[in-house]
């Protein structure tokens, strides 16, 4: 690709082969009013098809073995790779919605008001679990704050500046929230975060109880770097399953969809805090409020 290209968006992949072709027309049918994009698939070894899904359709393809992968690694890896003043990062069981997406996420980036953008996530009604489509809820609400006050982001739908990718790049050492870490940083040095509403992407997590419990055990202790202050002990791990259970419970209700959801919100919200106690467990104290902020689920 030419120096021409506007925008780079930047796919981690490893077997992604049922939701990467929607994807993949998702961004093709984007309107770019005037700017030119490619795409740049970072795959870290799939046996599904996923490889070849994407070089048919034309994508840039970078590799990278699994003993090397980490999810900093392989997005600097595919950064590296792109041509693009502007990096749109997005995972491999995401699908962007309506065609205003890529347009949306990079608009501040291009008028300066922000370093470092993401989007809006939903579940897909269909596969997403109850009790994480409330989590999208919680995290990535209706109105967007350009800029946000705090340095929570969330590479699943993304952007930044080349330059401040070049400036700054991804922590290749956590064992998650590379995103998290990279608006810490940013902010320090005087960077702007982004929320952009408006940038919706389905983000569908389709994952066995025991993987759930794997990526909240990650995530917690790549925070664990981040935010070494933070904690959770046994009594608030059972306070939070407790509370997270009975606002779904709640919510279910509302909906009318308490008898199908009962027990994956039982699950899920078990496995969510049992897996951030085992990845989150240091013997430091922590203000209540700072615990409400990032394990409570409303």
């Amino acid at each position: 690709m030419s120096s021409a290209v506007n925008i780079s968006v930047v796919i981690r992949t490893l077997n992604e082969a049922e939701w990467l072709p929607s994807l993949l027309d998702a961004i093709e049918r984007q309107d770019l009013r005037g700017m030119t994009a490619e795409t740049v698939v970072v795959d870290s070894g799939s046996t599904d098809g996923t490889y070849e899904i994407a070089a048919e359709r034309g994508c840039q393809m970078v590799t990278i073995e699994k003993s090397q992968f980490t999810f900093g690694r392989s997005l600097n890896y595919g950064c590296e790779a792109s041509a693009g003043k502007w990096l749109v990062i997005i995972s491999g069981h995401c699908v962007a919605v309506g065609t205003n997406w890529l347009h949306d996420l990079v608009a501040p980036l291009a008028a300066g008001t922000c370093s470092y953008t993401y989007g809006r996530q939903i579940g897909l009604a269909t596969v997403t679990k109850f009790s994480e489509s409330q989590l999208f809820l919680k995290y990535f609400p209706e109105k967007s704050a350009i800029p946000q006050d705090g340095f929570f982001c969330n590479n699943a739908n993304a952007a930044l500046t080349k330059q401040v990718w070049q400036e700054n790049p991804f922590d290749e050492e956590l064992t998650g929230l590379e995103d998290m870490e990279l608006g810490k940083r940013l902010l320090q040095k005087g960077h702007k975060i982004g929320y952009v509403a408006e940038a919706v992407v389905e983000h569908i997590h389709n994952e066995t109880w025991k993987k759930v419990e794997r990526r909240y055990e990650r995530e917690a202790l790549a925070l664990r770097t981040i935010m070494p202050e933070l904690t959770l002990g046994v009594r608030d791990c059972m306070r939070y399953i407790a509370a997270g259970v009975w606002h779904d419970i709640v919510a279910a209700t509302r909906q009318g969809r308490l008898h199908r959801e009962l027990v994956g919100i039982v699950l899920f919200r078990t496995m969510q805090y049992v897996g951030t106690y085992k990845g989150n467990h240091l013997h430091r104290e922590l203000s209540r409020a700072s615990k409400e902020k990032y394990f409570y689920p409303r």
